[in-house]
């Protein structure tokens, strides 16, 4: 992820923007291009070919979540959700991926309350927990929205049969969850959590 650890206020002024949300498939064309346009920055092919078209796997219901200023895309995240069972129950877990800022943009805490925002709808789409993970150097960020670092546990993505561990990549485990259930925290951490998302969101 690439994310914005600016603050909450640049020069005293609260971030400004329009929070939108959308279905991948529906978010308007215009939005849609400013989004892969600043993914393809952030994270550029090996061939310098642009993204076109939707980026995640369809089966993990992928809803976007845009910071909207002028008719301009300022940053955006998408939410991606799927049941896991796990320590004797079945979660709906929703995870955040491809959080990004326009360039112009970064640091000046858009990448926070998207974050914020991006958990919210999680939230209000019925999920019991956030589950995502993260490069060390941006955790801060996270921790700022509420958050917490699950300690020693690993997420395993990818396929039952193509696994892929978080510790692999060096990558932190973080989670959210819904106020006033903190406590659910206990069942995630020093352990392994079998998410197996799939070949195309390996690791949401």
């Amino acid at each position: 992820m690439n994310g914005d650890a600016g603050g909450d206020r640049v020069n005293g002024t609260e971030p400004t923007g329009e929070i939108l949300e959308y279905a991948e498939g529906d978010v308007p064309i215009a939005l849609r291009r400013q989004v892969l346009a600043i993914q393809d920055e952030a994270w550029p092919s090996v061939d310098g070919t642009p993204s076109r078209g939707l980026v995640h796997d369809p089966t993990l219901g992928p809803w976007s979540v845009l910071l909207v200023r002028d008719r301009e895309v300022v940053a955006a995240c998408d939410v991606l959700s799927m049941d896991l069972r796990h320590a004797g129950r079945t979660w709906r877990a929703s995870g955040l991926s491809t959080l990004v800022t326009a360039p112009a943009a970064r640091r000046q805490g858009h990448g926070l309350r998207m974050v914020r925002a991006a958990i919210d709808v999680a939230f209000a789409r019925g999920a019991a927990v956030v589950l995502f993970t993260c490069d060390p150097p941006i955790v801060e960020l996270y921790l700022r929205a509420g958050c917490r670092v699950l300690e020693g546990a690993v997420l395993i993505g990818g396929t039952r049969d193509d696994p892929l561990r978080s510790d692999s990549l060096g990558k932190v485990v973080l989670a959210g969850f819904p106020p006033g259930r903190p406590d659910q925290a206990d069942a995630f951490a020093h352990c392994d959590i079998a998410l197996y998302p799939g070949p195309i969101d390996r690791l949401w």
